[in-house]
């Protein structure tokens, strides 16, 4: 099964077993439905109520972005799998102080970890990054002594700043330079590129949600508010380094993606439209590539890296006495 991408405006119809994406200018083209895994429209899309239900009954999600390739939202198929039992103990879970600072932690020491893992490689290939692995060890260190969320919060603060002060000596140095974190909008070329495959980083996890009975609302690490999907924010977390970092790293230091890939709009900096199907590209292959699992013996994608950690989380919530929840750590 494969992820859809829809960069022209246009519409989706159903058309007998099969799904019919027609562009505005009339290009028509049929996707099997049994290949769909997820679709992401950057377009303008108009969507019937027949299309809507043959994707809700072969459970397709599909994620809507605006102009600029900012998050929307989600058609969501009604959940088929369900589990009064296990939403109330995802509830008790994250009720419990105790409970969820532990699991909030290992979000942040699973991605402490990987961001450590991504320098290491640096360093092997001769850049001078010894002085930023030694401040996040010692702030991963520091993780061992905070006790509130908050306070999880901060030093994941202090970490990224400092993974992100690397990456000055990773990437290519003329003409991107990475100061300061920014969004809403992003102020510069790295900024854009962090925001736009955030986003697509969210969205998967949110698909691969759906196809477990974890409620997406209800999170650990970041606060549950109405409007949004915070159990993806927190496992977004642990990925960023080895999907949305790596993707990074590759397009610029190979000069896929340059400065004149950018537009300048509304006091920020945004994609253009073939620069972001480019960095789309990119994402998709990224998340279609597989790893050998050394625990399971066989090989899974990147994407399926993501729904085995949604597993992991239920087995701590149904195994709370037997088992204990470890983010997700690189080892290659």
């Amino acid at each position: 099964m494969k992820n859809f991408y829809m960069f022209r405006n246009g519409e989706l119809k159903r058309q007998d077993d099969n799904l019919l994406v027609v562009s505005s200018e009339g290009i028509k083209k049929q996707v099997p439905i049994e290949q769909l895994k997820t679709i992401y429209a950057f377009g303008e899309v108009t969507i019937n109520s027949s299309a809507i239900q043959f994707l809700a009954k072969h459970e397709v999600v599909t994620h809507f972005f605006n102009y600029y390739g900012f998050y929307t939202s989600t058609l969501y198929p009604k959940e088929q799998r369900v589990s009064g039992d296990l939403l109330i103990k995802q509830v008790n879970s994250i009720q419990n102080e105790m409970q969820r600072n532990e699991v909030a932690k290992q979000f942040i020491e699973a991605a402490a970890f990987n961001m450590h893992r991504n320098l290491m490689y640096y360093k092997r290939k001769g850049k001078a990054v010894e002085s930023f692995l030694e401040e996040i060890e010692t702030l991963r260190h520091h993780l061992h002594t905070v006790t509130t969320v908050p306070e999880i919060m901060g030093v994941e603060g202090n970490i990224r700043k400092t993974y992100y002060h690397a990456w000055n000596v990773i990437l290519a140095k003329e003409p991107f330079h990475f100061d300061i974190r920014t969004k809403r909008p992003p102020k510069n070329e790295i900024n854009t590129l962090i925001s736009f495959l955030n986003t697509l980083l969210y969205t998967t996890c949110l698909s691969e949600i759906y196809k477990t009975p974890l409620n997406p609302t209800l999170s650990y690490l970041h606060e549950a508010s109405d409007r949004r999907f915070s159990l993806c924010l927190d496992v977004s977390e642990v990925f960023k380094p080895l999907i949305v970092d790596h993707i990074i790293f590759h397009l610029i230091n190979h000069h896929i993606i340059t400065e004149h890939d950018f537009e300048p709009h509304s006091n920020g900096l945004y994609l253009k439209d073939e620069a972001r199907k480019k960095v789309v590209q990119a994402f998709d292959e990224h998340l279609m590539q597989t790893i050998m699992h050394r625990d399971l013996k066989r090989k899974v994608s990147y994407q399926h890296l993501i729904r085995l950690e949604l597993y992991k989380l239920m087995k701590g919530l149904n195994e709370p006495e037997n088992y204990r929840y470890t983010g997700f750590r690189m080892w290659w």
